[in-house]
Protein backbone atom coordinates (compact mmCIF):
# COMPACT_ATOMS: atom_id res chain seq x y z
CA UNK A 1 0.00 0.00 0.00
CA UNK A 2 1.05 3.55 -0.64
CA UNK A 3 1.48 5.88 2.31
CA UNK A 4 -0.90 8.79 2.65
CA UNK A 5 1.94 11.24 3.31
CA UNK A 6 3.63 10.13 0.08
CA UNK A 7 0.39 10.62 -1.83
CA UNK A 8 0.16 14.15 -0.42
CA UNK A 9 3.79 15.02 -1.14
CA UNK A 10 3.84 13.51 -4.64
CA UNK A 11 0.42 14.62 -5.88
CA UNK A 12 0.44 17.00 -8.83
CA UNK A 13 -2.98 18.31 -7.79
CA UNK A 14 -5.36 17.92 -4.82
CA UNK A 15 -7.20 14.61 -4.54
CA UNK A 16 -10.27 13.22 -2.80
CA UNK A 17 -10.50 10.55 -0.12
CA UNK A 18 -13.48 9.08 1.68
CA UNK A 19 -14.45 7.77 5.07
CA UNK A 20 -17.07 5.10 5.59
CA UNK A 21 -18.84 3.67 8.59
CA UNK A 22 -18.89 -0.17 8.64
CA UNK A 23 -22.33 -1.82 8.43
CA UNK A 24 -24.02 -3.12 11.54
CA UNK A 25 -23.40 -6.68 12.67
CA UNK A 26 -25.75 -9.07 10.89
CA UNK A 27 -25.48 -7.24 7.57
CA UNK A 28 -24.38 -9.08 4.47
CA UNK A 29 -20.89 -8.18 3.24
CA UNK A 30 -22.54 -6.96 0.05
CA UNK A 31 -23.96 -4.05 2.05
CA UNK A 32 -20.35 -2.97 2.60
CA UNK A 33 -19.44 -3.51 -1.04
CA UNK A 34 -22.43 -1.55 -2.33
CA UNK A 35 -21.48 1.41 -0.14
CA UNK A 36 -17.97 1.42 -1.63
CA UNK A 37 -18.65 0.73 -5.31
CA UNK A 38 -19.94 4.26 -6.11
CA UNK A 39 -16.81 5.71 -4.47
CA UNK A 40 -14.41 3.46 -6.37
CA UNK A 41 -15.68 5.01 -9.60
CA UNK A 42 -14.14 8.29 -8.40
CA UNK A 43 -10.66 6.74 -8.12
CA UNK A 44 -10.13 7.71 -4.47
CA UNK A 45 -6.63 8.15 -3.14
CA UNK A 46 -7.66 6.02 -0.17
CA UNK A 47 -10.66 5.05 1.95
CA UNK A 48 -10.74 5.47 5.72
CA UNK A 49 -12.53 2.84 7.78
CA UNK A 50 -13.92 3.99 11.10
CA UNK A 51 -13.63 1.93 14.26
CA UNK A 52 -16.22 1.80 17.03
CA UNK A 53 -15.57 0.67 20.56
CA UNK A 54 -17.67 -2.08 22.11
CA UNK A 55 -20.70 -0.93 24.05
CA UNK A 56 -21.51 -2.03 27.57
CA UNK A 57 -24.96 -2.76 28.92
CA UNK A 58 -25.96 -3.81 32.43
CA UNK A 59 -28.64 -6.48 32.50
CA UNK A 60 -30.73 -6.85 35.70
CA UNK A 61 -30.63 -10.25 37.42
CA UNK A 62 -33.47 -11.85 39.37
CA UNK A 63 -31.64 -11.26 42.66
CA UNK A 64 -31.45 -7.49 42.13
CA UNK A 65 -27.85 -7.41 40.93
CA UNK A 66 -26.68 -6.55 37.43
CA UNK A 67 -24.54 -8.43 34.94
CA UNK A 68 -22.21 -6.57 32.60
CA UNK A 69 -22.74 -7.39 28.93
CA UNK A 70 -20.26 -6.21 26.28
CA UNK A 71 -21.72 -5.78 22.82
CA UNK A 72 -19.97 -5.41 19.47
CA UNK A 73 -22.46 -3.77 17.14
CA UNK A 74 -20.34 -3.94 14.00
CA UNK A 75 -17.89 -6.41 12.45
CA UNK A 76 -14.33 -5.83 13.61
CA UNK A 77 -12.17 -3.25 11.91
CA UNK A 78 -9.78 -5.99 10.82
CA UNK A 79 -12.61 -7.96 9.18
CA UNK A 80 -13.80 -4.86 7.32
CA UNK A 81 -10.28 -4.05 6.13
CA UNK A 82 -9.73 -7.63 4.94
CA UNK A 83 -13.05 -7.68 3.08
CA UNK A 84 -12.30 -4.42 1.27
CA UNK A 85 -8.76 -5.48 0.36
CA UNK A 86 -10.09 -8.74 -1.07
CA UNK A 87 -12.65 -7.02 -3.28
CA UNK A 88 -11.18 -3.63 -4.28
CA UNK A 89 -7.85 -2.28 -5.48
CA UNK A 90 -7.73 0.74 -3.16
CA UNK A 91 -5.55 1.81 -0.26
CA UNK A 92 -7.23 1.44 3.12
CA UNK A 93 -6.64 3.66 6.15
CA UNK A 94 -8.17 2.05 9.25
CA UNK A 95 -8.88 3.97 12.43
CA UNK A 96 -7.21 2.68 15.57
CA UNK A 97 -8.72 3.91 18.84
CA UNK A 98 -7.68 3.96 22.48
CA UNK A 99 -11.20 3.61 23.90
CA UNK A 100 -12.05 0.25 25.43
CA UNK A 101 -8.69 -1.36 24.65
CA UNK A 102 -5.55 -2.22 26.56
CA UNK A 103 -2.12 -1.33 25.22
CA UNK A 104 -1.54 -5.02 24.50
CA UNK A 105 -4.73 -5.33 22.48
CA UNK A 106 -3.90 -2.22 20.47
CA UNK A 107 -0.38 -3.44 19.76
CA UNK A 108 -1.75 -6.78 18.55
CA UNK A 109 -4.22 -4.97 16.29
CA UNK A 110 -1.44 -2.88 14.81
CA UNK A 111 0.73 -5.92 14.23
CA UNK A 112 -2.19 -7.70 12.56
CA UNK A 113 -2.56 -4.74 10.21
CA UNK A 114 1.19 -4.86 9.51
CA UNK A 115 0.93 -8.56 8.65
CA UNK A 116 -1.94 -7.74 6.28
CA UNK A 117 0.21 -5.24 4.42
CA UNK A 118 -1.54 -2.15 5.76
CA UNK A 119 0.84 0.74 6.42
CA UNK A 120 -1.59 3.64 7.03
CA UNK A 121 -3.63 4.29 10.17
CA UNK A 122 -5.47 7.15 11.82
CA UNK A 123 -4.73 7.24 15.56
CA UNK A 124 -7.65 8.42 17.70
CA UNK A 125 -8.55 8.45 21.35
CA UNK A 126 -12.18 7.68 20.58
CA UNK A 127 -15.37 8.75 22.27
CA UNK A 128 -16.54 8.08 25.79
CA UNK A 129 -18.46 4.91 26.38
CA UNK A 130 -22.20 5.45 25.78
CA UNK A 131 -23.77 6.66 29.00
CA UNK A 132 -20.52 8.11 30.35
CA UNK A 133 -20.04 11.88 30.54
CA UNK A 134 -16.29 11.73 30.01
CA UNK A 135 -13.75 9.42 28.48
CA UNK A 136 -12.48 6.76 30.87
CA UNK A 137 -9.53 4.74 29.52
CA UNK A 138 -9.07 1.03 29.88
CA UNK A 139 -7.11 0.34 33.11
CA UNK A 140 -4.21 -0.84 30.95
CA UNK A 141 -4.85 1.51 28.05
CA UNK A 142 -4.09 5.01 26.86
CA UNK A 143 -5.64 8.22 28.12
CA UNK A 144 -4.71 10.39 25.13
CA UNK A 145 -4.11 9.74 21.45
CA UNK A 146 -0.56 11.13 21.52
CA UNK A 147 0.32 8.07 23.62
CA UNK A 148 -1.06 5.86 20.85
CA UNK A 149 0.99 7.78 18.27
CA UNK A 150 4.08 7.20 20.43
CA UNK A 151 3.37 3.45 20.48
CA UNK A 152 3.12 3.38 16.69
CA UNK A 153 6.37 5.34 16.39
CA UNK A 154 8.07 2.80 18.66
CA UNK A 155 6.73 -0.10 16.59
CA UNK A 156 8.12 1.63 13.51
CA UNK A 157 11.49 1.42 15.27
CA UNK A 158 10.97 -2.24 16.16
CA UNK A 159 10.26 -1.57 19.84
CA UNK A 160 7.49 -3.69 21.35
CA UNK A 161 5.71 -3.58 24.69
CA UNK A 162 7.44 -6.79 25.70
CA UNK A 163 11.07 -5.76 26.42
CA UNK A 164 12.17 -9.35 25.86
CA UNK A 165 11.58 -8.91 22.13
CA UNK A 166 15.02 -7.62 21.24
CA UNK A 167 14.98 -7.87 17.42
CA UNK A 168 11.36 -7.21 16.60
CA UNK A 169 10.46 -6.47 12.99
CA UNK A 170 9.86 -2.77 12.45
CA UNK A 171 6.46 -1.71 11.18
CA UNK A 172 6.15 1.08 8.63
CA UNK A 173 2.99 3.00 9.50
CA UNK A 174 2.07 6.43 8.24
CA UNK A 175 0.00 8.05 10.98
CA UNK A 176 -2.86 10.50 10.63
CA UNK A 177 -4.46 12.29 13.57
CA UNK A 178 -7.58 14.38 14.08
CA UNK A 179 -7.75 18.16 14.28
CA UNK A 180 -10.71 20.31 15.31
CA UNK A 181 -11.23 23.67 13.55
CA UNK A 182 -13.82 24.55 16.21
CA UNK A 183 -11.83 22.84 18.98
CA UNK A 184 -12.47 19.50 20.65
CA UNK A 185 -15.49 19.81 22.91
CA UNK A 186 -13.45 18.72 25.95
CA UNK A 187 -10.72 21.34 25.45
CA UNK A 188 -11.14 24.47 27.59
CA UNK A 189 -10.05 26.70 24.69
CA UNK A 190 -8.54 26.62 21.23
CA UNK A 191 -4.98 27.33 22.43
CA UNK A 192 -5.05 24.27 24.68
CA UNK A 193 -6.49 22.16 21.88
CA UNK A 194 -3.69 23.25 19.54
CA UNK A 195 -1.15 22.31 22.23
CA UNK A 196 -2.68 18.82 22.41
CA UNK A 197 -2.53 18.54 18.63
CA UNK A 198 1.12 19.60 18.62
CA UNK A 199 1.94 16.80 21.07
CA UNK A 200 0.44 14.31 18.62
CA UNK A 201 2.57 15.68 15.80
CA UNK A 202 5.70 15.70 17.95
CA UNK A 203 4.97 12.08 18.88
CA UNK A 204 5.16 11.11 15.22
CA UNK A 205 1.96 12.02 13.34
CA UNK A 206 2.53 12.58 9.62
CA UNK A 207 -0.60 14.57 8.78
CA UNK A 208 -3.84 15.95 10.23
CA UNK A 209 -7.39 15.43 8.97
CA UNK A 210 -10.01 17.71 10.46
CA UNK A 211 -13.42 17.22 11.93
CA UNK A 212 -16.17 18.34 9.56
CA UNK A 213 -16.94 22.06 9.39
CA UNK A 214 -19.27 24.25 7.35
CA UNK A 215 -17.53 27.62 7.60
CA UNK A 216 -14.21 27.73 5.74
CA UNK A 217 -13.08 30.79 7.69
CA UNK A 218 -12.85 28.58 10.78
CA UNK A 219 -10.63 26.12 8.92
CA UNK A 220 -8.29 28.87 7.73
CA UNK A 221 -8.05 30.32 11.23
CA UNK A 222 -7.32 26.85 12.62
CA UNK A 223 -4.65 26.23 10.00
CA UNK A 224 -3.02 29.58 10.75
CA UNK A 225 -2.97 28.83 14.48
CA UNK A 226 -1.38 25.45 13.81
CA UNK A 227 1.38 27.03 11.73
CA UNK A 228 1.98 29.71 14.37
CA UNK A 229 2.36 26.92 16.95
CA UNK A 230 4.99 25.18 14.83
CA UNK A 231 2.72 22.45 13.45
CA UNK A 232 3.91 22.08 9.88
CA UNK A 233 2.50 18.72 8.73
CA UNK A 234 -0.19 18.72 6.00
CA UNK A 235 -3.71 19.56 7.19
CA UNK A 236 -6.55 17.96 5.21
CA UNK A 237 -10.05 19.45 5.57
CA UNK A 238 -12.83 17.00 6.42
CA UNK A 239 -16.21 17.69 4.80
CA UNK A 240 -19.75 16.42 4.90
CA UNK A 241 -22.68 17.72 2.84
CA UNK A 242 -25.90 18.26 4.75
CA UNK A 243 -28.75 16.26 3.27
CA UNK A 244 -31.78 17.32 5.36
CA UNK A 245 -32.90 20.35 7.34
CA UNK A 246 -33.13 18.13 10.41
CA UNK A 247 -29.34 17.87 10.46
CA UNK A 248 -28.99 21.52 11.48
CA UNK A 249 -30.06 20.29 14.94
CA UNK A 250 -28.54 16.82 15.05
CA UNK A 251 -25.04 17.50 13.67
CA UNK A 252 -24.12 20.39 16.02
CA UNK A 253 -25.26 18.27 18.95
CA UNK A 254 -23.30 15.21 17.85
CA UNK A 255 -20.12 16.92 16.65
CA UNK A 256 -20.03 20.16 18.68
CA UNK A 257 -19.76 22.55 15.74
CA UNK A 258 -21.54 25.57 14.30
CA UNK A 259 -23.53 25.76 11.07
CA UNK A 260 -23.48 29.18 9.37
CA UNK A 261 -26.71 31.14 9.63
CA UNK A 262 -26.84 31.55 5.85
CA UNK A 263 -26.99 27.77 5.39
CA UNK A 264 -29.48 27.33 8.23
CA UNK A 265 -31.79 30.01 6.82
CA UNK A 266 -31.66 28.56 3.33
CA UNK A 267 -32.53 25.07 4.53
CA UNK A 268 -35.36 26.34 6.71
CA UNK A 269 -36.93 28.13 3.75
CA UNK A 270 -37.44 24.85 1.90
CA UNK A 271 -39.77 22.13 3.16
CA UNK A 272 -39.12 19.86 0.21
CA UNK A 273 -36.51 17.24 1.11
CA UNK A 274 -35.19 17.06 -2.45
CA UNK A 275 -34.55 20.82 -2.37
CA UNK A 276 -32.81 20.53 1.01
CA UNK A 277 -30.62 17.80 -0.43
CA UNK A 278 -29.59 20.04 -3.33
CA UNK A 279 -28.83 22.95 -0.99
CA UNK A 280 -26.44 20.74 0.98
CA UNK A 281 -24.66 19.70 -2.21
CA UNK A 282 -24.37 23.26 -3.51
CA UNK A 283 -22.98 24.51 -0.19
CA UNK A 284 -20.34 21.77 -0.07
CA UNK A 285 -19.32 22.37 -3.69
CA UNK A 286 -18.78 26.05 -2.85
CA UNK A 287 -16.76 25.05 0.23
CA UNK A 288 -14.57 22.72 -1.83
CA UNK A 289 -13.86 25.26 -4.55
CA UNK A 290 -12.89 27.87 -1.99
CA UNK A 291 -10.66 25.41 -0.10
CA UNK A 292 -8.93 24.34 -3.30
CA UNK A 293 -8.31 28.00 -4.10
CA UNK A 294 -6.61 28.28 -0.70
CA UNK A 295 -4.06 25.52 -1.32
CA UNK A 296 -5.39 22.54 0.63
CA UNK A 297 -3.54 19.32 -0.33
CA UNK A 298 -6.67 17.16 -0.49
CA UNK A 299 -10.35 16.92 0.39
CA UNK A 300 -11.62 14.24 2.77
CA UNK A 301 -15.33 13.37 2.74
CA UNK A 302 -17.36 11.80 5.52
CA UNK A 303 -19.86 9.74 3.56
CA UNK A 304 -21.90 8.48 6.54
CA UNK A 305 -23.33 5.69 4.40
CA UNK A 306 -24.47 7.99 1.58
CA UNK A 307 -22.49 8.26 -1.63
CA UNK A 308 -24.65 10.00 -4.26
CA UNK A 309 -24.21 13.53 -2.96
CA UNK A 310 -20.48 13.05 -2.38
CA UNK A 311 -20.05 11.63 -5.89
CA UNK A 312 -21.70 14.69 -7.39
CA UNK A 313 -19.54 17.04 -5.32
CA UNK A 314 -16.27 15.33 -6.21
CA UNK A 315 -17.14 15.26 -9.91
CA UNK A 316 -17.85 19.00 -9.75
CA UNK A 317 -14.60 20.02 -8.06
CA UNK A 318 -11.80 17.46 -8.67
Amino acid sequence: MNKVIDKINNASSPFASFELVPPLKGSDVNVLYKSIEPLIELNPAYINVTCHRDEVQYIPNDNGTYSKLTLSKRPSMLAIVAAIMQRFDVDIVPHVICGGASMGKIESELLDLHFMGVNNVVALRGDAEPGQKRFIPDPEGFTHSDQLVEMIARLNRGQYLDPRIMNGVSTDFCVGVAGYPEKHYEAPNMCTDIEHLKRKVEAGADYIVTQMFFDNAKFYEFRDKCREAGINVPIIPGLKPLSTAKQIQTIPQAFHLDIPNELVSELQQHDNKAEQYEIGIEWCIAQCRDLLAHDVPALHFYTMGRADNVRRIVKAVI
